[in-house]
C-alpha cells in the first residue's frame, strides 16, 4: 500500500498531531486546531493528561502521543469540532473515525454514506458504524464511520 503523506503545509507548528507510527498502533486522538484562541477543554477533560493546552491559555493543544489512549472524550467537548479519533487498524482493509456531528437528521447505524476530505470534496464510500447521541455527549451526536485504509490521512467527515 502507497503511504499517504501528511500535508506539511497543514500542519505546520500544529502539535495536535500524532507520528504516523503512534497512528498505526492504535486507535488515538488527532488535534486539528490551528486557531490561537482561548480555550482548554480538551486539556481538562484528558482521563490521562495527554493533552497539554497550558499557560497562555492561547497556545494551541499538544498531544502527548504516548499517553492518549484514544478514549475519545475529547472529541465532543472541543467547541471548534477540531478533534476526532483514527483507528488505523478498524480492519485489515478499512480505518475507522470518529468525529463531532451536529447535523440532523443524525446518520443511521449500517448507513452508506460519501467520504469527505477536509474541503468536503468527495473521497470514497464509507460505512456509518456507530452513532451516539448528542445527550450522551456534551449536546454533539458521535458518529464512527469506516473507509478504506488507504485514506485515512485525507477522510474528515462524510455525507449522507
Amino acid at each position: 500500500m502507497k503511504e499517504l503523506k501528511i500535508d506539511e503545509k497543514i500542519f505546520l507548528n500544529i502539535p495536535g498531531y500524532p507520528s504516523l507510527d503512534r497512528i498505526k498502533k492504535a486507535p488515538v486522538a488527532i488535534i486539528e486546531c490551528a486557531e490561537d484562541i482561548p480555550c482548554n477543554p480538551c486539556e481538562t477533560i484528558c482521563p490521562s493528561g495527554a493533552i497539554k493546552v497550558g499557560f497562555p491559555i492561547t497556545n494551541f493543544p499538544e498531544l502527548n502521543e504516548e499517553k492518549c489512549t484514544g478514549c475519545g472524550k475529547c472529541v465532543a467537548i472541543c467547541p471548534g469540532l477540531a478533534i476526532f479519533v483514527l483507528n488505523y487498524n478498524f480492519s485489515e482493509k478499512e480505518a475507522l473515525l470518529t468525529i463531532p456531528y451536529e447535523f440532523l437528521p443524525l446518520p443511521e447505524k449500517g448507513e452508506n454514506v460519501k467520504c469527505l476530505d477536509r474541503n468536503g470534496k468527495y473521497v470514497c464510500d464509507g460505512k456509518i458504524i456507530r452513532v451516539i447521541p448528542p445527550e450522551k455527549n456534551n449536546m454533539t451526536a458521535i458518529v464512527s464511520f469506516s473507509f478504506p485504509k488507504k485514506y485515512y490521512n485525507i477522510v474528515r467527515s462524510f455525507k449522507k
